[in-house]
């Protein structure tokens, strides 16, 4: 089973890290293939530029090696694991322009009309995210509507052909004690195992 991992996170050490890793030695554990990219530590350009708005047409190829070899990887992959924190009810800016400059039509997607219905060309049809919060849950829904589960749930991921979606999120993370994090690592590799699983 081919996976990639997606880790959006410019701190080394963060708890996003430690969570990038533990589901990658699962992942591994469990004989998958996993490509694991630390976006940050590998200067992806979230910047999309003006050749790369279209959102009908094919996109044509890009001129940046590293836009060509994540759009040829996401194709190929059978499942998909993003791992990043709530900045201001937003992926960080650089997962942001990775969807937008990888999952491209033609690539991820294919759309016949601006009002149309699109068609996901991803074969990845599961995917597992896993965020880090320091705003309380009931917080989060009653004042913000978890703007987070909007974008993955209903914007991004059926928009590709993803229909399985498992969101995780762990919180309050600033003030979280040793035992809860250890507690919190866990809980990412048993669902890295049950993506795996199928289960």
């Amino acid at each position: 089973m081919r996976i990639a991992v997606y880790l959006a996170h410019p701190r080394p050490g963060s708890f996003n890290h430690a969570l990038f890793d533990a589901v990658v030695d699962e992942l591994r554990g469990r004989g998958a293939d996993v490509r694991p990219h630390d976006l940050c530590a590998e200067g992806f350009d979230p910047v999309l530029a003006a050749a790369e708005t279209e959102t009908v047409a094919a996109a044509t190829p890009s001129a940046d090696e590293q836009i060509r070899r994540h759009r040829a990887e996401v194709a190929d992959m059978d499942a998909l694991v993003f791992v990043h924190p709530n900045w201001w009810g937003m992926p960080p800016a650089v997962l942001t322009g990775w969807v937008q400059r990888v999952l491209v039509p033609g690539v991820a997607y294919k759309l016949g009309t601006a009002d149309g219905e699109p068609a996901g060309l991803l074969r990845a049809g599961r995917t597992l995210v896993l965020n880090t919060s320091d705003t309380p849950a009931e917080r989060e829904e009653s004042e913000f509507g978890d703007p987070l589960e909007r974008i993955w749930a209903a914007c991004v991921l059926p928009y590709v052909g993803v229909t399985d979606m498992r969101r995780v999120v762990f919180r309050t993370v600033t003030d979280s004690t040793d035992q809860e994090r250890a507690a919190w690592l866990r809980q990412a590799r048993e669902h890295a195992a049950a993506l795996v699983a199928g289960a």
